[in-house]
Formats: structure tokens, sequence, C-alpha cells
């Protein structure tokens, strides 16, 4: 065995281990694109399920307040109309343009609910504004939980070199859940009593 051969034995064992070097970097920078874009799905999801909450809330809302609160019916249509635009959104950014309506409407519907004693003194009433709160609570947290996951996702496929198997496996930049420019959706509404 000369020496070529022993030279040929380490540079091919070098170039071995460099191609499974490589190899394992692309599988494992791909199978962790793959792990935060199903983070980034199921966080959606819980923010979806708690927006579906509030969807359903809303009608027995409007319905407790409209028994005490007969000839506000600019605020209810306002209440129905977002409600309406909640249920059409289908992107991120249009659910959130329609959070933020549903959001003020029923900033409007609590600012009537200030003129009737006897409303905000109903057990009803006061089980459906702590219901609101918690979901309120909820959603805040998961848009907060959503968007460190987006973060994340993002900063990772555009930093290099994770950057080429993100073009390469067709890994989409996700988009934020945020209130569209000059609006302000991180409030839940305020009630006061």
């Amino acid at each position: 065995m000369g020496i070529e051969w022993i030279l040929l034995i380490i540079f091919g064992g070098l170039g071995l281990l460099v191609g499974l070097i490589v190899v394992l970097f692309v599988v494992g920078t791909y199978n962790s694109f793959v792990t935060k874009k199903h983070r980034i799905d199921n966080a959606w999801a819980q923010i979806d399920v708690q927006l579906k909450k509030r969807y359903d809330l809303v009608p027995n809302l409007v319905e407790t307040v409209k028994g005490y609160a007969t000839h506000e019916k600019t605020t209810f249509i306002q209440v129905t109309q977002a409600r309406s635009a909640m249920n059409k959104a289908g992107t991120i950014a249009e659910k959130a343009k329609a959070s933020n309506m549903l959001t003020d409407a029923l900033k409007s519907l609590f600012a009537v609910v200030e003129n009737y004693p006897d409303l905000k003194a109903n057990k009803n009433f006061l089980l459906l504004q702590e219901e609101l709160s918690g979901i309120e609570n909820k959603i805040a947290y998961a848009r907060q939980f959503y968007n460190d996951n987006v973060m994340s996702y993002n900063m990772k496929r555009e930093k290099f070199p994770s950057s080429i198997i993100a073009g390469i496996g067709k890994f989409e930049k996700r988009e934020y859940f945020e209130p569209p420019e000059g609006e302000n959706l991180q409030k839940a509404p305020q009630v006061k009593f």
C-alpha cells in the first residue's frame, strides 16, 4: 500500500464526512422548518378557537343588552355588522381587521350599558361580561404566542445558510396577526362598572 492509497483513503474519508455533515445539516434544517410551520399552524388554530368563542358569545350579549336598551339600534347594528365581517374574514389580515371592528363595536355596546344600572346588575349580563373578558385575555395570549412562532420561523428562513433550505423547500414567509397600520387590536374592550 503506497502513500497514494493512504492519501486517497484519508481524503475519501474526509469527503464522506463532509458529505454526511452537509446531508445532516440539510435534513435537520428542513425538519426544523417543518416543526416551526406546524407550531405556527397550531398557534393560529388556538387564536381561531378563541375568535370563534367570542363570535358565538356576541349574540347572547346583544340579546341581554337588548332586553334593557331597546332604543339603541345603531349600536346593535354595528355589533351585528362587525360579527358578520368576522365570519367572512379569510386571511389573517382580514381577521385582524374584523376583530378590531368587533372590539370597537363591543366597546360601543358596553358604553350603552353604562346608561342602564339594572343591566349592570343583571347576573346573566355579568356572567357574559366575565366570559368575554376571559376570551379577550386568551386571544391576546394566543396572538402573542402565534406572533412569537412566526418571528422565530421568519428569522430562521432569512438567515444564511438556512435561507437556502427555505428557498428549496418553498417555506414562505408567514404574516403576523397584528392590527392594520394605525389601528390597535392589542387592547381588549374595557368594561367598567
